[in-house]
């Protein structure tokens, strides 16, 4: 995910796709879990993706709440 993308979003976009990358990171560790991940790199990018929306979900709500 890239940050200029999650920029362009509005605040109730980027908490959807924060639960969807969330659903997704458990998924994958769920299956690192039963030893069915082939690429266990996925699992820092996809933690990583969540860390990232969320800074900048915080970012647009301190602004909002600043105007």
């Amino acid at each position: 995910m890239n940050t200029t993308e999650l920029r362009q979003k509005d605040v109730a976009a980027l908490q959807v796709e924060v639960k969807e990358l969330q659903k997704a990171h458990f998924g994958l560790r769920m299956q690192k879990a039963t030893q069915q991940l082939n690429n266990t790199a996925t699992l820092r990018s996809t933690r990583r993706d969540i860390a990232r929306a969320k800074t900048i979900l915080v970012e647009k709500l301190s602004a909002k709440s600043a105007k």
